[in-house]
């Protein structure tokens, strides 16, 4: 396995941070959306928001030796390559989780550093 750089640890970094950044906007449309059907109440605004800050508080990533994994409520939501030398993927492509420890190495689902978090929601990837 070659050396990352500083400078790509620092994009990848970047790219994950704009990937929970997504995943926290994908999450408060989604949680927005009971208003539509529900009503909008001060009670209903309140527990939509007590939800949304636990939902950021628990989304983080851990960095491995060849992959970074994004958990979110103790539940891994993806993982993204973190090494430039995997024979099938390139660096920063987000990978579907096939278990705790392990991605789906099927095929990719988007790019943390060209930001194309298409296929990736609030959940995870798909």
């Amino acid at each position: 396995m070659s050396e990352l750089t500083g400078e790509m640890v620092e994009e990848l970094a970047t790219g994950c941070d704009a990937l929970l950044d997504h995943m926290r906007s994908e999450y408060k449309s989604w949680s927005d959306l009971s208003c539509k059907y529900d009503g909008d109440s001060e009670s209903r605004k309140t527990i939509r928001d007590d939800m949304y800050r636990e939902f950021s508080r628990t989304l983080h990533y851990y960095m491995g030796k060849k992959y970074i994994k994004v958990v979110g409520d103790n539940s891994v939501r993806a993982f993204v390559v973190a090494c430039d030398n995997d024979k099938k993927f390139s660096f920063g492509d987000i990978l579907m989780p096939a278990g705790w420890k392990t991605p789906a190495r099927n095929f990719r689902r988007g790019n943390v550093l060209d930001r194309t978090f298409d296929r990736v929601s609030w959940s995870g990837v798909h």
